[in-house]
């Protein structure tokens, strides 16, 4: 039996006979007194919350209930909207999902939905397609990546603060705002991926590279692309023959599909790292911007943030990935191919990013369920 495997399946067995004790119990009992709210998370989670975003426990519990609410809310929210939707976000302010929306009737179609409202001149599928269109240029090194920002209605480019004076850098910038819709925002570093040389006890391994396993699928499990390309032998945390890399993209996109060998299986698990008790994975319903959000991996272990942007061309050294999601969460060499968590929901595997967590910086994920999609696999939940 594998170390890991075997950690997480005990975890899941003992949250299932639990839960099973506990609605037998509440059966036998003639007059029942009223249950007590039910956690919406572990004390470890909550604990993490208050370390990395600066909650108290009782303010995190809240938080992951209001924005479980935004994910129903901006699904119908899309919907209703249509053609006037202008995309939206959840503010942790208010607790409340933010809906843009480019006329009146929209907003009353969102205000029904117990969004707040925001008018906007650009619809969501206008910015997209400004989007698409600078998703067409080569960008120079200087310049960190590119994303539909529905709080500012514009598309953002970055560029790295250092570099941005740069003949390349202005030639680029000059070229996406010829076609509207573009604002210009700095940032301090550019984009690296995470995957990192060798080194004992972490989860796999392929050559001399080391990454960390996403999320099992029926199987095997997903990660990232640029670990290694299909074709590839994996070896597991003890250094034993794990599985097999069967499909890989890097760059375009960040994604990668393992199959599995005999002696391994999958769990509906993401390991805590003694950090947080391990995490039980029910689903992938996407979380919004503004959304907190935690990450899992065999370097830097457990740490959270928010998201801060999604559908964002990321221009690495490799060349541009696109349909990323950017948050606030620190990562480190190692970490690529981690799993990225909103509550109980996979949201994507960790692809690259800049900083560290020690001083701090960004990190940007692939979105599990176009893996999925594009793979054909089944998310394995609990």
């Amino acid at each position: 039996m594998k170390r890991t495997t075997a950690l997480r399946a005990a975890v899941a067995a003992l949250l299932l006979t639990v839960g099973l004790g506990a609605a037998h119990a509440g059966v036998a009992s003639a007059a029942p007194l009223p249950e007590p709210a039910r956690p919406s998370a572990s004390a470890g989670l909550l604990d993490a919350m208050r370390q990395d975003l600066g909650l108290t426990a009782a303010q995190a519990e809240e938080r992951l209930r209001a924005e479980k609410s935004a994910v129903e809310v901006e699904k119908t929210a899309r919907q209703r909207t249509g053609a006037a939707y202008g995309g939206s976000w959840f503010d942790p302010a208010t607790g409340r999902l933010v809906v843009a929306v480019t006329d009146r009737a929209g907003e009353a179609e969102a205000r029904a939905l117990g969004a707040d409202t925001r008018l906007v001149r650009h619809s969501a599928a206008a910015l997209d397609r400004a989007k698409a269109r600078l998703d067409t240029l080569r960008a120079p090194a200087g310049v960190a990546g590119w994303h539909v920002d529905p709080r500012s209605n514009s598309v953002v480019v970055d560029v790295v603060r250092a570099q941005r004076q740069t003949p390349a850098v202005r030639s680029f910038v000059d070229r996406a705002r010829a076609g509207g819709l573009v604002t210009v925002a700095e940032t301090a570093e550019a984009p690296r991926t995470y995957a990192a040389g060798t080194v004992g006890g972490d989860p796999y391994y392929t050559g001399n590279v080391r990454c960390s396993i996403g999320f099992s699928v029926y199987g095997g499990f997903v990660t990232a692309g640029h670990c290694a390309q299909a074709g590839a032998a994996v070896r597991g945390w003890d250094g034993s023959a794990m599985g097999t890399f069967q499909g890989s993209t890097f760059p375009g996109d960040d994604y990668a599909y393992v199959s599995i060998h005999s002696g391994w299986w999958t769990v509906p698990v993401v390991l805590g790292w003694g950090t947080v008790p391990d995490q039980l994975v029910r689903g992938s319903a996407e979380a919004p911007v503004g959304a907190s959000i935690c990450r899992s991996g065999s370097t830097t272990h457990w740490h959270c943030g928010t998201v801060l942007a999604k559908n964002e061309t990321v221009n690495y050294s490799q060349g541009a990935v696109y349909q990323m999601t950017k948050t606030s969460v620190c990562a480190e060499g190692g970490d690529s191919g981690g799993s990225f968590l909103s509550g109980d929901q996979a949201q994507g595997v960790t692809s690259g990013g800049w900083g560290n967590c020690s001083s701090g910086g960004q990190t940007w994920f692939q979105p599990v369920n176009e893996i999925l999609g594009r793979y054909g696999l089944r998310l394995h939940t609990a």
